[in-house]
């Protein structure tokens, strides 16, 4: 989104969300008149998937793409207790860059990078823009998981229009 990144210099508190994911798209004015940022992409992400039954602590999760969505959900799910994350980015500096913001914030998390093989996982999350437009190749292995692993999207696929 635009502006989110820039927003961070204009703050003088970040949530360890928006630090993490170097951005924020909420700012809350303080008492003493200093300005607060956050970052609620990743939030929003955990509560759809909690509200839906999925438990988050303890959980093993891959997440696919660490540029801005990746970061956010990476950092919320950190938050939300997950005991380890894989991320897995075209661009190994990317995945790397971000787990270090990460361990800065949760030093106890287990963090595996550059490995997209989704057994293993509670949770695969695709944080890619990859599928939004035709002929995209696919994030992961075309093979489905095995049933009791979930496959979950944060990113709205394009369907096909429905014949006229």
């Amino acid at each position: 989104m635009p502006h989110t990144i820039a927003t961070c210099v204009l703050v003088q508190h970040l949530s360890p969300t928006a630090a993490i994911a170097g951005a924020c798209n909420a700012i809350r004015p303080e008492a003493d008149g200093t300005l607060s940022g956050d970052m609620f992409d990743g939030e929003g992400f955990v509560l759809g998937i909690t509200r839906k039954g999925f438990e988050t602590r303890g959980a093993r999760a891959l997440v696919v793409g660490s540029g801005g969505v990746g970061s956010a959900i990476a950092a919320s799910l950190a938050a939300a207790g997950v005991s380890a994350l894989t991320l897995y980015d075209i661009c190994s500096q990317t995945a790397e860059a971000l787990a270090g913001r990460l361990l800065e914030h949760y030093p106890r998390l287990d963090i595996t990078l550059m490995k997209r093989d989704p057994q293993g996982h509670d949770l695969v999350v695709n944080a890619t823009p990859l599928g939004m437009k035709e002929g995209d190749p696919l994030p992961l292995d075309p093979d489905p998981p095995p049933p009791d692993e979930p496959l979950r999207s944060s990113l709205p696929l394009p369907l096909p229009l429905p014949p006229e």
